[in-house]
């Protein structure tokens, strides 16, 4: 007898091949041939409905919300299964007790909370023990972020580890394999991981080599100088003779539009070199990070977070600071000139000054009858440092342009810390658009095309076994959707929302959610 049989269904099996019409089995949360007729402990009637892979996300910050309901239900709603986590630099492990406080300062972008065991995880090894033994409703591979290996070794120090500090890095980022990790993660635009060179990463992702991971990176700069920044990801990768993934890739900020064709050349040309490097996108014209992203780097040095907060009570250093946000030689990734101003700049996350929560900074300085700069610093010190923001950066050409790679799949790089406040739809939509967006809407993929990008693909790359496929003997991982009524409702103004027409989601063969609610189950892993 089958523990599950979804039959009368519109399958498209993640390969990118055509649909069939059929049925499907489960035994023991894998996949295995049915025609229909056999007898179940449990069967859904599809009634037409299709029938998936469970969805990929392939850019997550789960890790930082694990085991948190708003954090599974924003994923688990839009057909997420698998999620590839400690994305940016910023894994939750290593920690040292000595920099405990400036790793929470870099990963509050996540979340609201950490774990009291947070204290204990020294190595890979504590987290990943921790972590498996969290109930989660999806599966979850993680990667060792740079930024929190260095502020866990270094602090925020600017300048180059030494001997010593660059062994006891390379020792944490080989326990983290051991222990599973999928590859080393970058956020080159955060403090500290910003302070670390190019030499730097190729000898950490050295050690990735020797586990068969990949080397994932915010680059450098995804604006102005976003072509040098694909060109040290593909370096990185080469030397270090290791898989290379680009994160979220985008062109910020009006002056640099169609500079994606010359990214997207680039990682074709290191493709056809023999190299693997992919890239993932999230369909949306905005960016979502830390409101704190404007300020220059060089504040986050003493103290991180806190230390950049110090120096805005400071009279001189705001007016230092202001000059320095508006100057376009700044010489760091300036996410308030690649917004084109406040006017531009959403805020998304502010827990401290809720009520400046869904305005646009230069809105919210108008409410307060303050000069806007004035209003962004004081909202940063109100908060602590620790709110988030939306920026408005990107072009369509550039989005469709990146998405139609044959090495782009799709990616969420979206974090819910409450279900109280302000996120990026993205958070809770992303699949649904990209399905909307770019089959529905702009015809650049067949319904089987887009649904390869979102499964098959992104779990070849990232070698995610028995994922992304619907095969006999593969994890019985899936999405039942409603192609007619299949929107994604989510929007700026009103972020957290189930999105319409994913009737059921299943992993491990388990029903996790249905009619817009979780079941109450929890099969996910750890992988």
């Amino acid at each position: 007898m089958l523990d599950l049989l979804i039959k009368n269904a519109k399958i498209i099996d993640g390969s990118g091949s055509d649909e069939y019409f059929g049925s499907v089995g489960v035994v023991d949360g894998k996949i295995c041939k049915a025609d229909g007729t056999e007898e179940a402990k449990q069967v859904i009637d599809a009634d037409g409905l299709y029938l998936t892979p469970g969805f990929i996300d392939s850019h997550s910050h789960g890790d930082q919300v694990l085991g948190q309901y708003p954090g599974m239900l924003a994923k688990i709603n839009q057909g997420i299964t698998t999620e590839i986590a400690g994305q940016c630099g910023g894994s939750m492990f290593p920690v040292t007790p000595e920099h405990i406080d400036l790793e929470k300062g870099l990963l509050a972008i996540g979340t609201h909370t950490f774990p009291d065991e947070m204290i204990q995880w020294k190595t890979a090894k504590e987290y990943f023990d921790y972590a498996k033994s969290v109930p989660i409703i999806g599966n979850m591979k993680i990667l060792i972020g740079h930024s929190t290996l260095r502020a866990a070794v270094m602090g925020y120090d600017n300048r180059k580890p030494t001997d010593a500090e660059m062994e006891e890095m390379k020792r944490q980022v080989r326990i983290a394999m051991e222990c599973g990790a999928a590859g080393l993660s970058s956020g080159l635009i955060y403090s500290p991981g910003c302070y670390g060179t190019t030499d730097e990463l190729v000898e950490l992702a050295s050690v990735v080599k020797e586990y068969g991971g990949f080397y994932a990176t915010h680059m450098r700069s995804e604006s102005i100088s976003v072509v040098d920044a694909v060109k040290e990801a593909i370096e990185i990768g080469r030397r270090a003779g290791v898989p290379v993934w680009i994160s979220h890739h985008k062109v910020a900020g009006r002056p640099y539009w169609g500079a994606s064709k010359e990214t997207t050349r680039l990682i074709d040309e290191a493709n056809a070199s023999g190299m693997l490097v992919t890239a993932d996108q999230y369909p949306y014209e905005a960016n979502m990070t830390d409101l704190n992203i404007c300020i220059p780097p060089k504040y986050f040095v003493k103290g991180g977070v806190d230390g950049m907060v110090e120096a805005l009570k400071n009279p001189e250093m705001r007016k230092q600071i202001k000059a320095e946000m508006q100057d376009v030689n700044c010489g760091y990734d300036n996410f308030y000139l690649n917004a084109g101003g406040f006017e531009n700049i959403f805020i998304a996350g502010c827990p401290e000054v809720k009520e400046a929560d869904g305005k646009y900074v230069a809105e919210w300085a108008k409410i307060v009858g303050k000069d806007p700069f004035d209003a962004y610093f004081d909202l940063l010190i109100a908060n602590g440092g620790k709110a988030n923001a939306i920026y408005f950066t990107m072009g369509e050409e550039d989005m469709c342009r990146i998405i139609t790679n044959p090495n782009i799949c799709v990616g969420t790089d979206g974090t819910c810390r409450s279900l109280d406040e302000k996120t990026h739809p993205r958070t809770f939509a992303t699949f649904p658009k990209a399905i909307r967006y770019y089959h529905k809407e702009k015809k650049l993929f067949t319904l089987p095309e887009i649904i390869h990008k979102i499964t098959g693909f992104p779990a070849e790359r990232a070698h995610l076994k028995g994922k992304g496929l619907i095969k006999e003997g593969y994890d019985a991982d899936f999405v039942l959707f409603d192609y007619d009524k299949l929107y994604d409702t989510p929007t700026y103004a009103d972020p957290v929302q189930m999105c319409d027409g994913i009737e059921y989601v299943i992993v491990a063969g388990q029903i996790v959610y249905h009619d817009k609610k979780t079941t109450g189950l929890f099969p996910g892993k750890i992988l």
